[in-house]
């Protein structure tokens, strides 16, 4: 037994290879890995905030509608972050700017995907009169799995490692190049040859762990202590910008740097681990109230779709039956002509009528109900 699961794991690779590839070609359209991976973290933290969102009471679709202002602001801000931070790739000296638009090629800062996407989720939720914590500590945890997933896409296009290692863990880099002209490019070009020109530390693989241990987290968290009026963003963020503390250290690749080459993102994650613990220590109060989310337009207050007819309980429908009886009875009294007494109707005006109880036993039972005795 022993020899055999030797065997196996001497079979096994020591390293991690990367992808050979990153685009795929379907004729004229390029197939990128880095895009769909975006997209498939975006589906995940919307599927996943439409539930919690729901579960606290919000209305089922509005999630969506956030995420229709959301996505678009994020990527604006994600990529202004990325330029911002690394714009001597793209504005200095040899740097291409029209580059600066290529967002297919990767370079999307967190940071400023967090901070604009916010923006977008503010404007769609003050339309609709919800409050913005609230919605950030449903969409928390997605979001924290959507940026694990993303860094799938970081292995794909073989960018955001750190420096060679020796651990069995290390990541293979291989020379990419464009089968068509033969020159290296690490982006869009292939492996031809699998031989590693260097083994590198996985960071990418380090945040992607480190991510879904956080969801993990906040997901546990709220549910043992009912986080609201923000808190379970903050704890997001918190416990993301703490790996990322880290993380960041061991990355070499080519980045804006301040304070003695230290890299601008270890000093962000820094400020706001600090700001986001603060907040979390500070923030106070129960769940906010999700009602404001429902449907206001097309739907009526009780849910149901404008224009269908609203549920009537047993009781109001009795009590508008009675109503409806009581008006014909009004009308009929005042439509009614004076009729002669000697048939049994009210006498004629300036005539005085008999008093109460004293007709006839059988002219009383044969009179009609508004002439005979009391009104119902």
């Amino acid at each position: 037994m022993t020899d055999s699961v030797a065997r196996v794991l001497s079979s096994l690779p020591m390293t991690i290879p990367s992808p050979p590839q990153g685009v795929w070609e379907l004729g004229p359209i390029p197939l990128r890995a880095y895009a769909l991976c975006i997209i498939a973290g975006i589906v995940v933290a919307v599927w996943l905030t439409e539930r919690r969102f729901v579960a606290r009471g919000g209305a089922p679709g509005f999630v969506i509608d956030v995420a229709v202002w959301a996505v678009p602001f994020g990527l604006v801000g994600g990529r202004l972050y990325h330029l911002a931070t690394d714009w001597r790739t793209y504005f200095g000296p040899g740097g291409d700017p029209v580059a600066a638009l290529y967002v297919w090629n990767g370079g999307l800062g967190i940071w400023g995907a967090i901070a604009l996407g916010g923006v977008g989720a503010w404007i769609a939720c003050r339309r609709r009169g919800v409050p913005l914590t609230a919605f950030a500590d449903a969409a928390a945890p997605g979001i924290v799995l959507a940026q694990a997933i993303g860094r799938l896409g970081n292995w794909f296009n073989q960018e955001l490692y750190g420096a060679p290692t020796t651990l069995p863990w290390g990541l293979e880099i291989y020379r990419r190049i464009d089968p068509a002209t033969g020159a290296v490019d690490n982006l869009n070009g292939v492996a031809v040859d699998r031989t590693p020109v260097e083994i590198v530390q996985p960071t990418f693989l380090y945040e992607l762990l480190w991510n879904v241990a956080v969801a993990l987290v906040v997901l546990w968290a709220d549910r043992r202590f009912t986080l609201a009026r923000g808190r379970a963003f903050a704890l997001y963020v918190a416990g993301y910008t703490l790996g990322r503390f880290w993380i960041e250290m061991l990355r070499t690749d080519p980045a804006l740097t301040r304070v003695d080459g230290v890299r601008v993102n270890v000093i962000v994650a820094a400020v706001v681990c600090v700001a986001a613990l603060l907040y979390l220590a500070l923030a106070r109060g129960p769940r906010e109230d999700l009602s404001a989310s429902m449907p206001t337009e097309s739907t009526g207050s009780s849910g149901h779709v404008a224009g269908t007819p609203d549920p009537v309980t047993a009781d109001e429908k009795d009590q508008r039956t009675d109503d409806a009886d009581l008006a014909r009875e009004k009308r009929h009294e005042v439509s009614a002509p004076d009729r002669d007494p000697s048939h049994g109707g009210a006498e004629p005006s300036g005539v005085d009528a008999e008093p109460e109880g004293t007709q006839p036993e059988e002219e009383a039972s044969a009179a009609p109900p508004s002439a005979a005795g009391g009104s119902s």
